[in-house]
C-alpha cells in the first residue's frame, strides 16, 4: 500500500472525525466535534492511501499567538502504528511552523514518550496561557487536566 501526506479535503472530515474518536475512546487524545473539525480543517494534514484515498492518519498545527503554536489531534490507525507515520505527520506540521516563523511549538498529550523522542520537553501548563484561555476553558476536564504539556524550541 502506497501512502502519502497531504492537506485534507472536505470529504475527509468524517474519516478524520472517526479516527479521532477511535483514539479518544482509547484515551489517547481528547475528542473533537465535527463542527470543530470543519472549522479547523485547514490546520490539518492527513495520511492517505494512494489507491483508495482513505484517511489513515491525521495531525493538526494550530497557531496560538505570534510566537507559539500547537501540535494537536495526532492519530494513526492501529494497522500503521509503530511504522513512523506519526513522526512524519508531526514533522510535516513542524515544517509548517518554520514556514510561518513560529519556533515554539507545544502539545498536550497522553503519550509523552512519543513526543520526547521528537525533542519535546515537559513544561508546566502555566507557560501556555494562550492555550488555557483559548481552548482549555471549554474542555470538560478543565481545570483538572490530565494531559502532559510539552514544548519544542525549533
Amino acid at each position: 500500500m502506497e501512502l502519502y501526506i497531504r492537506k485534507p479535503r472536505m470529504q475527509d472530515v468524517r474519516a478524520i472525525h472517526a479516527l479521532l474518536m477511535e483514539s479518544a475512546n482509547k484515551q489517547e487524545l481528547l475528542p473533537r466535534s465535527l463542527h470543530d473539525l470543519y472549522g479547523k480543517l485547514r490546520d490539518f494534514v492527513v495520511l492517505v492511501s494512494r489507491e483508495e484515498e482513505r484517511v489513515l492518519g491525521c495531525c493538526a498545527f494550530a497557531i496560538c499567538w505570534e510566537d507559539i503554536a500547537e501540535i494537536r489531534s495526532l492519530a494513526v490507525t492501529a494497522e500503521l502504528k509503530g511504522q513512523g507515520w506519526g513522526r512524519r505527520l508531526v514533522e510535516t506540521c513542524l515544517s509548517e511552523a518554520v514556514m510561518f516563523g513560529v519556533y515554539r511549538v507545544f502539545t498536550l498529550t497522553y503519550v509523552p514518550g512519543f513526543f520526547a523522542k521528537l525533542g519535546f520537553n515537559e513544561v508546566a501548563k502555566e507557560v501556555l496561557p494562550q492555550k488555557v484561555w483559548a481552548d482549555c476553558l471549554n474542555c470538560p476536564k478543565f481545570p483538572e487536566c490530565d494531559e502532559v504539556s510539552m514544548m519544542l524550541e525549533l
